[in-house]
């Protein structure tokens, strides 16, 4: 890895996950001049090499591979690129026109980039976030925190967890505690099926974890360590005995960040206000990954990198349209949750996105209409819909029509 950080270059990339390293290694592999990646943690890979377990890898190398060693192939391919990587680097703040302050092994400097990617990612929503009561033991922690303990450190941090949600993140920290001996006591979700796709909570139940829907965790008890929790499901309380508890999944993008700094946030997504070239609303900045909106697979985020680093490449060399003549790609609200890219600008330079990504804020079926186009919908919560993307010169509306 590369320690000594430049003054200037070419294109600046905040991230060493999934989507930076994939748009590195693209930048560079298509002649790109200098660039450099930076990484808060003390490896690049981001959150698959956190993880012990696959799949990892199909859409990207054509093989199943678990995440650690699909995080050192992603963070190989860009160093062999000619990508400059530095680690434990934070970003302090973001300027106008591409400067970034940050703060490494050498203490605090500014870099003068001609194109920024941010590709920061996404976090799991906290307890105090989620409003749990109770008291403050150790043993609360996070489907990352886990993973990081077990797979990085080498430790057994829980022993009868109660794991609480079922998006594929929730089955991911499942196989951590079985990977690190731990038998969770239960796995329980607010709504009344899992927010995975259905096979997923069979697993927990055939190695003898039941699956509880409907279900809310009101309250922790515990003085040291957690020693019981309250579940509460129809208007009745009860309490079972557990040694920890892992939050998972209801992602939101890392956007700390965004919110100090000059770019737009959608108030939707929590991510940057994007146009169809994964471009903000300061053009010499980027976004690509889970940052624009919370969550897609590793895979996913990998051809976002890629994707967005050909529209990087059109704008060094100056082929992108001006970023001031591009309207707004609204939606008509409920059922759908968001929309992104929220920008289109006429062009004849391929898009980063080809489509409009959306979700539902609940489970829903009926007619979207985008431009004069209409497309049949069916779709629950969490699950990625895309429609086409529409390239013209005056706003546009996508609107739902739900089926009676």
């Amino acid at each position: 890895m590369t320690t000594e950080l430049p003054k200037t270059c070419d294109v600046l990339i905040v991230g060493g996950g999934p989507a930076g390293l994939s748009a590195a290694h693209a930048l560079r592999a298509a002649g790109a001049g200098d660039v450099h990646v930076i990484e808060r943690e003390p490896e690049m890979g981001g959150i698959p090499r956190h993880c012990g377990h696959s799949p990892y890898g199909m859409r990207e190398f054509h093989r199943l591979m678990g995440g650690a060693r699909y995080a050192r192939r992603l963070t190989e391919r860009a160093y062999q690129a000619g990508a400059a990587l530095h680690c434990n680097v934070t970003v302090m703040a973001l300027h106008p026109g591409g400067r970034v302050s940050v703060s490494g092994p050498e203490g605090l400097c500014d870099i003068q980039a001609r194109a920024v990617l941010l590709a920061t990612g996404a976090r799991e929503s906290s307890r105090v976030a989620r409003f749990v009561g109770g008291t403050k033991p150790g043993g609360v922690l996070n489907t990352g925190s886990l993973q990081g303990l077990v797979y990085l450190d080498g430790l057994q941090p829980v022993r009868r967890p109660l794991i609480v949600g079922s998006e594929l993140v929730s089955f991911s920290a499942f196989l951590t505690c079985r990977h690190a001996g731990a038998r969770p006591v239960a796995m329980i979700e607010a709504g009344n099926r899992p927010t995975a796709l259905w096979p997923a909570h069979w697993m927990p139940r055939v190695l003898g974890t039941p699956v509880h829907f409907n279900t809310e965790l009101t309250q922790i008890h515990g003085k040291a360590r957690v020693e019981a929790v309250t579940l509460r499901r129809d208007g009745v309380s009860r309490d079972i005995e557990a040694d920890s508890v892992i939050f998972t999944g209801k992602f939101r993008p890392e956007n700390a960040l965004l919110r100090q700094s000059h770019i737009r946030v959608d108030a939707a997504t929590n991510g940057p206000e994007v146009d169809q070239y994964g471009r903000c609303s300061d053009p010499s900045y980027f976004a690509a990954g889970n940052v624009l909106r919370a969550i897609e697979t590793a895979g996913w985020c990998w051809q976002e990198g890629r994707s967005v680093a050909t529209a990087i490449l059109a704008a060094l060399e100056d082929r992108l349209p001006d970023r001031s003549s591009a309207h707004r790609i609204s939606n008509s609200g409920d059922p759908i949750a968001y929309v992104m890219p929220q920008f289109c600008v006429t062009s004849t330079v391929p898009p980063a996105f080809e489509a409009v990504q959306l979700r539902f804020s609940r489970s829903a079926r009926g007619t979207a209409r985008f431009g004069a186009k209409s497309y049949r919908l069916k779709s629950r919560p969490e699950r990625r819909i895309t429609v086409p993307l529409l390239q013209g010169d005056t706003p546009m509306t996508l609107s739902f029509d739900e089926a009676t």
